[in-house]
């Protein structure tokens, strides 16, 4: 999804949440400067046929045994340190596991750090620490050195990654849009409300099978 595309749901959101633009395009302009010694892929060579998405629903752990992880596997945040399995990417705005994502970045994942309004003090801290390959992306308009694939919430994000490299064929495993896996200091029913939200946008793309 190119910005042009993006840019309606997301002005939907910031009125829905009372987010402020200016405070994302701040956001956008710290990460694309704290990236700007980071290596970034050239994502015309992670280009992918198949793909898997692991959110951090109560039921991950579940479907993963009873279905598997075909082709490429991409972790929305806290998914990384519930999963057994390498991961090929993470998708991450830094609000959970940093222990395991810097980790699996330093293995060679793909971080694909997101940076918004609500986040500036995370971006400051963690992004200098990861070693690996860096995709940087953000909500607004992108500035340059970084991207925006549309998508509000890490797993919405990542599925709409997995369409942009290419995927026909993107499976979801650990997606519960009813019952948001607990973090410490969130508020559930702000996480249900954006679990609503990225409903949404996941049932658009037509490669998206559950299981």
């Amino acid at each position: 999804m190119e910005f042009p595309q993006w840019q309606p749901l997301y002005q939907q959101i910031l009125a829905d949440f009372a987010y402020s633009a200016a405070d994302d395009e701040k956001a956008a302009l710290l990460l694309a400067k704290l990236c700007r010694s980071k290596k970034i892929p050239d994502l015309n060579l992670l280009r992918v046929s198949e793909a898997t998405v692991c959110g951090c629903g109560p039921n991950l752990e579940e479907e993963v045994a009873a279905y598997g992880l075909p082709g490429t596997v991409l972790a929305a945040d806290g998914a990384v340190a519930r999963l057994k399995q390498k991961v090929d990417f993470i998708v991450t705005d830094l609000d959970g596991s940093l222990a395991e994502q810097l980790a699996a970045n330093a293995d060679g994942a793909v971080a694909v750090i997101h940076a918004h309004g609500d986040n500036l003090p995370l971006l400051q801290k963690y992004v200098p620490q990861f070693r690996g390959p860096v995709v940087p992306t953000v909500q607004c308009q992108p500035p340059p050195g970084t991207f925006n694939f549309g998508g509000f919430t890490d797993g919405d994000r990542a599925v709409l990654l997995a369409q942009t490299l290419g995927a026909q064929k993107i499976h979801l495993r650990g997606f519960d849009f009813n019952q948001p896996y607990p973090k410490a200091g969130k508020d559930l029913a702000v996480k249900k409300k954006k679990l609503q939200w990225a409903q949404k946008i996941i049932t658009q793309i037509p490669a998206v099978s559950f299981p």
